[in-house]
């Protein structure tokens, strides 16, 4: 995780605040912000992927995705800027900014925030009443990771050559449609394949 922006610890009120007028979004973890980096290339492409299929998918149903600029409050008062998440309602807080009820929410891991995401948020995630998947997806290599609350969270991988079933929103997508125009080894070995 990033270095935390200020040494002060903020009220969540504080924070909401100042992320109103920031060119930055951060997340708020006990009293502290943490500047979001930039994505890379790979990482645009795949929230692009997912966000493009899921919301295609999802049209004329009360259930919508958004992208990681809609923040998310878990039940631990953190709050988070998940990549995807999809939630079926329109119970937005805070003057329309913040979910508190995702159905689903991926997360696309890097060397830098695997560990965060693997912990940290997974624990705050798996403790939302209305999360039924996690998923995290690596972007360097073919390997993405389904948590369903139906299997007490319990991991499923998924590989190239697989299709994946995404239950909260009755969505099934080709692990390589997820990877499409990702750049790295695994994909220009299964496109050479072909």
């Amino acid at each position: 995780m990033p270095v935390a922006k200020n040494v002060n610890v903020l009220t969540p009120e504080q924070y909401l605040e100042n992320e109103l007028t920031s060119e930055v979004r951060h997340e708020y973890v006990n009293g502290y912000v943490y500047a979001m980096s930039g994505a890379s290339p790979n990482h645009g492409r795949i929230s692009a992927n997912i966000n493009r299929r899921f919301g295609n998918h999802l049209d004329n149903t009360p259930c919508e995705p958004f992208s990681s600029d809609m923040r998310l409050k878990t039940p631990t008062g953190q709050y988070r800027y998940p990549d995807v998440l999809v939630t079926c309602d329109n119970d937005f807080i805070d003057n329309g900014y913040v979910t508190q009820t995702p159905t689903i929410i991926i997360e696309i891991l890097s060397r830098t925030t695997r560990k965060t995401d693997e912990r940290a948020k997974q624990l705050e995630y798996i403790n939302i009443p209305t999360l039924k998947e996690y998923v995290m997806i690596e972007q360097d290599f073919i390997d993405i990771r389904v948590l369903r609350k139906r299997d007490d969270w319990r991991t499923s991988h998924y590989y190239i050559t697989e299709d994946i079933h995404f239950e909260s929103i009755d969505l099934t997508l080709t692990v390589a449609d997820i990877y499409y125009r990702v750049k790295n080894q695994d994909m220009a070995e299964f496109l050479q394949s072909q």
